[in-house]
């Protein structure tokens, strides 16, 4: 993924990483505006629009979507007191035999300021979502929420929790793609940005085909992950 040194000029935000509940606290009067990434979920929603492996052009630029945390950082701490801080958290799994592979990404994102949750692809089970509710609940716990984001690609997982933060006055977005998160698009409670709407995260537009505005000839729609999946995923889980 193509990451970069990002510099913010906004004396007032002070932005920070911190993805496990080792990382210690700024303070009890630090409230944090904080963004949680689901590396797996969204890739495996990237590839779907894409219809296969995301190449240099269309994958994020975390320096971009840095930039853009840290302005919505600074337009939430208007008027508060108290420090509030940017903080940023990618949660991504490590199949084996990759760490070489995604080391230099891990090193770039945390070079830029984000923090990384790297857990290890054993089985199906080895998902990040428990991990990313863990974080979540312990900074709200650890000086407060001034603000959160959770980029997922349709982020079902964290409807619950977020819809609970924000009846607390506490402003919650999903970062992800429209055509994945149609019930976030259309919350009356949570805020809904499409990471293609955030200036600079992809360089080139995404090739979109979305089922309202389908093209004349028709458009292949690729699946979230290869049919081979149904060998290890538990009973119970198919289409009716």
């Amino acid at each position: 993924m193509s990451v970069s040194e990002i510099a913010p000029e906004m004396p007032d935000v002070t932005p920070t990483g911190a993805g496990t509940e080792a990382l210690s606290s700024s303070g009890p009067d630090v409230r944090r505006v904080l963004l949680v990434w689901d590396a797996p979920n969204l890739d495996m929603g990237l590839g779907a629009i894409l219809g296969g492996r995301p190449t240099a052009a269309y994958r994020p630029r975390f320096d971009a979507l840095g930039r853009w945390l840290l302005t919505r950082t600074a337009e939430l701490s208007v008027g508060t007191k108290g420090r509030v801080e940017a903080e940023a958290t990618v949660f991504t799994n490590i199949a084996p035999g990759t760490a070489d592979v995604v080391r230099p990404w891990v090193e770039a994102l945390r070079n830029v300021g984000f923090a990384v949750f790297a857990k290890p692809k054993i089985d199906e089970d080895s998902d990040v979502d428990a991990d990313m509710l863990a974080h979540i609940t312990m900074r709200q716990r650890d000086g407060g929420l001034a603000g959160i984001m959770v980029a997922s690609a349709d982020g079902q997982a964290f409807r619950e929790p977020l819809e609970a933060i924000a009846a607390k006055g506490i402003p919650a977005q999903v970062l992800g793609f429209r055509e994945h998160a149609s019930w976030a698009v259309t919350s009356d409670t949570l805020g809904f940005v499409d990471l293609e709407d955030i200036p600079g995260v992809f360089r080139e537009p995404l090739p979109r085909v979305s089922l309202d505005s389908l093209p004349d000839e028709g458009a292949w729609l690729q699946p979230f992950r290869p049919l081979s999946a149904l060998l290890t995923s538990r009973p119970g889980q198919g289409v009716a």
